[in-house]
């Protein structure tokens, strides 16, 4: 399966950022709009990790990956940190999944712990600059979306060049050759 890509982040930040208003409204509508914040980042976070496990080239520990975070939320609902912490300890647990999952490298991983908190700024200032918690949530996963654009690591590019790895073509030809000495040496 091929990385996610730019557009693909877009139209996911479009259907979180109208899903998300559209929760809030309707739960504060309900309820009286106390409490209703945490709900519904949490989930977002949900829709947003099971996302990236459908999309991510990996198939080993997804399952895992999701109970744990699944697990950390519901500890986060039962602590109920300051709003604010709770914010960006969910942020915090999509990078770890991002990073586990799409990138291979201390670099990369940087990089893309910078995208997310680069991307909660922004979600937070548009929330303030304009009111609106639709366009919060479109920056935050605008921002978010930029994450495929974050270069994987040398070794990952040139997967031939390290003396333990070998690609397709490599292991075939030498089993070619291995072969054809095997019919061409004297008995």
């Amino acid at each position: 399966m091929n990385r996610p890509t730019f557009l693909e982040g877009v139209g996911v930040a479009l259907g979180a950022s109208l899903a998300g208003a559209a929760a809030y409204t309707t739960l504060s509508a309900l309820t009286g709009g106390s409490g209703i914040l945490r709900p519904v980042i949490a989930a977002l976070a949900l829709g947003y990790v099971i996302y990236l496990l459908i999309r991510t080239p990996v198939r080993v520990g997804r399952i895992t990956a999701f109970l744990a975070w699944c697990l950390a939320a519901v500890g986060l609902w039962v602590a109920a940190p300051p709003l604010v912490l709770y914010l960006l300890l969910h942020v915090g647990m999509l990078w770890l999944i991002r990073t586990l999952f799409f990138h291979s490298s201390l670099v990369s991983a940087l990089a893309d712990l910078a995208l997310a908190l680069l991307a909660l700024a922004a979600g937070i200032w548009a929330l303030v600059q304009t009111g609106s918690l639709l366009l919060g949530i479109w920056c935050f996963f605008l921002v978010q979306a930029g994450f495929v654009a974050i270069p994987p690591s040398p070794a990952a590019r040139h997967p031939g060049r390290r003396p333990d790895q070998e690609d397709a073509f490599e292991h075939a030809h030498r089993i070619a050759e291995a072969a054809l000495r095997k019919h061409t040496s004297p008995i």
